[in-house]
């Protein structure tokens, strides 16, 4: 396992999200049928969650969605990964699934919540162009 400082990143897991309302990201999963609670003209993007470190396995679902002129990150109730010191939420600002990222690649969108189930995140107004969400368990 690699050490790192917060200007380097080890990604231990990301999500691909699809595009709309200024947002760049690249789609990966779309749903046959609606499987959450927000009504669809909210849903900008959804994706589910790649382990790339073995030690960090990370399941489930996000999606961005809009309420009341705000957009937000939520993470679906199969949300779930491992526990650990100083876990994050990062948006990357590229498309490929980099190991380790520089700081001026990636925003620190905020503490993880909780290891498991359902969570929700306020986007800022000005974040520009993100391509995924990711994981982070930078103090390990």
């Amino acid at each position: 396992m690699m050490n790192n400082t917060f200007k380097t990143l080890t990604i231990t897991t990301t999500i691909l999200l699809g595009t709309i309302s200024g947002i760049v990201i690249i789609p990966t999963t779309v749903s046959a049928k609606p499987t959450t609670k927000i009504i669809a003209q909210n849903l900008i993007a959804d994706g589910s969650f790649i382990t790339v470190e073995r030690n960090h396995p990370t399941s489930g679902k996000a999606r961005i969605i809009t309420e009341n002129g705000k957009r937000y990150l939520e993470f679906t109730e199969d949300f779930t990964t491992v526990t650990g010191p100083d876990v994050r939420v990062i948006l990357h600002r590229n498309s490929s699934i980099p190991v380790k990222v520089k700081e001026e690649d990636y925003i620190n969108l905020a503490a993880l919540n909780n290891f498991n189930g359902e969570q929700r995140y306020e986007l800022p107004q000005n974040i520009g162009s993100v391509k995924q969400v990711m994981i982070d368990y930078s103090d390990e």
